[in-house]
């Protein structure tokens, strides 16, 4: 960055559980009545949101005065344009690290956990008190970072997915999802609940489910790995579909390829179904590592 700009601090957040509340149902005396109906207390939504907002108060106090700020809300970062020497805060849970992710290119990534004890705290490890001395070590380049593996997916002629933690390709409903599927040198077609493919930051949840509940012996990749896992969701063995490709890893430059048949695919990435890709029949789409890296702050 320029020597005569103060370094900018890019604050992310989501809305809270009462902010949805609110948001639904308008007021707060709506709202309670409406979890009242159904024997919860908006009690609970309430404190959470003062835990919210005293953390995001110490957080903002850490900042220097002189240095640049910029807030944005998870929901518009589609929309917003960050720049090379940004120092980025996610103040929030886990998951929104990883909705972070896709969007940056080398900045770094410092989380902060606003209700310690209660989120998992993989990706946000930090408290918000420590986010001022965070900041100035990160804009001196004194702190640790850990470089963690992305995946893509990307459609032949088509968009981009990428994802921190796994991608998904699958039927847009509950219906099997049928495809062809290429690994090497070697081919099916399927039948399937869909297949996922995996980083070592998504090997701590959803691929780790699946991996435990069928005793695969694929190993899980660390979240530092330059590999990623794939496994397909109850594959069905039939007179046309196989099942001999169900679970592997892919390294390096090695390709997973998938061509639907359906005319209701879809893909996405991190379960943001939201943000899904639709997929025809006869479209392929090939799986890889990114050269994309969330560089996570550590401290």
């Amino acid at each position: 960055m320029p020597a005569t700009l103060a370094p900018r601090v890019v604050l992310v957040t989501r809305p809270t559980e009462l902010d949805g509340l609110l948001a639904r149902h308008g007021t707060l005396a709506q709202a309670s009545f409406f979890l009242e109906s159904r024997g919860q207390d908006v009690g609970e939504a309430i404190e959470r949101q003062r835990s919210f907002d005293a953390a995001l108060e110490v957080a903002g106090a850490g900042v220097p005065l002189d240095w640049r700020r910029a807030r944005v809300d998870r929901a518009d970062l589609d929309r917003f344009l960050f720049a090379e020497g940004d120092l980025v805060v996610a103040l929030g849970q886990d998951g929104l690290v990883a909705n972070l992710a896709k969007y940056l290119d080398g900045q770094p990534v410092i989380g902060l956990d606003p209700e310690p004890g209660r989120n998992a705290g993989v990706l946000v490890r930090h408290a918000p008190a420590d986010a001022g001395e965070l900041l100035r070590a990160a804009a001196e380049d004194r702190v640790a970072i850990e470089e963690r593996a992305m995946v893509e997916a990307r459609v032949i002629a088509g968009p981009r997915v990428l994802a921190l933690n796994e991608v998904f390709v699958g039927h847009r409903s509950h219906q099997s999802a049928r495809y062809e599927i290429t690994i090497g040198e070697r081919a099916e077609r399927q039948s399937s609940s869909g297949l996922i493919v995996t980083t070592g930051t998504g090997a701590t949840g959803w691929a780790s489910s699946i991996a435990r509940e069928r005793a695969d012996r694929v190993g899980l990749p660390s979240p530092t790995d330059e590999r990623l896992a794939y496994f397909v969701r109850e594959a069905w063995p039939g007179a046309s579909y196989g099942v001999s490709l169900t679970a592997g890893e892919l390294r390096g430059d090695a390709r997973l390829r998938i061509v639907s048949h359906m005319e209701d695919g879809v893909l996405f990435g991190d379960g943001m179904e939201s943000d899904r890709v639709s997929l025809s029949w006869g479209q392929p789409l090939e799986v890889s590592l990114a050269r994309e890296r969330l560089r996570l702050d550590v401290g």
